[in-house]
């Protein structure tokens, strides 16, 4: 068994299961990915809480593993080779482990790349313009005067959705008849714009219908109900 103790983030969070990929995450819409990925595929694994409270993201334990200070993170002991592997960023974890557990990635190398693709949309437009919105809607953006901020991340969240939901239009998931890492990337972020984020009714989420009846289906599988409450808060 590979010996974790030489990677300092387990100095911080140590390893009671130290034979399981070690996650390092919060349930925000992009660390849900990881422990929703997890639960889906039943590989073991043992969860850490980082907390955004204390700055955790930022101690030199966690930049050890994820240089970039965002959440989620993962160690697997038993990586390519048998080698122990670390990885941040939610895209390649997802990547990753759909590889590992031989599940929720399709085996056609061309079908492979599209929901590849759809991933990339989530990474690139769909988490940076929600996330957007969220600050001028929710936080602090709320309180400033000028509205043309907020309205253009509205506008471009509306766009995304229009393009998902034409996406969507006759599938059940966004890859078909398959549940893919491209729902599990995409719908923690859609949950939370309608969700935590309140922005529901200023996108038109009405509008969209098979964007919510999509979002319907993937919140009542029981390993997204499981996945979005991991690593439980403290």
């Amino acid at each position: 068994m590979s010996d974790l103790s030489v990677f300092p983030i387990t100095k911080k969070w140590p390893a009671q299961h130290p034979e399981r990929i070690q996650l390092y995450s919060l349930p925000t819409p992009n660390g849900v990915k990881a422990s929703i990925m997890l639960e889906e595929t039943g590989l073991p694994y043992e969860p850490h809480l980082v907390s955004f409270d204390t700055n955790d993201q930022t101690s030199p334990e966690f930049l050890s593993l994820s240089p970039n200070n965002k959440i989620p993170a993962i160690l697997d002991p038993d990586g390519p080779g048998g080698q122990p592997l670390p990885l941040f960023e939610s895209g390649a974890i997802l990547i990753y482990l759909a590889d590992k557990a031989g599940r929720f990635m399709p085996q056609d190398p061309a079908e492979r790349y599209q929901a590849i693709q759809w991933l990339m949309f989530q990474m690139g437009g769909i988490g940076p313009m929600f996330g957007q919105l969220g600050f001028f809607h929710k936080f602090a953006g709320k309180d400033y005067e000028d509205k043309r901020p907020r309205d253009r991340y509205v506008a471009e969240s509306k766009r995304l959705l229009r393009v998902l939901d034409e996406r969507l239009a006759g599938r059940d998931w966004i890859m078909g008849d398959a549940y893919t890492i491209a729902d599990i990337a995409v719908f923690p972020w859609v949950r939370n714009l309608i969700g935590f984020y309140a922005a529901g009714e200023l996108v038109g989420i009405q509008d969209f219908s098979n964007v919510t009846r999509v979002l319907d289906s993937f919140l009542s599988r029981p390993a997204v109900a499981r996945g979005l409450d991991i690593p439980k808060r403290g």
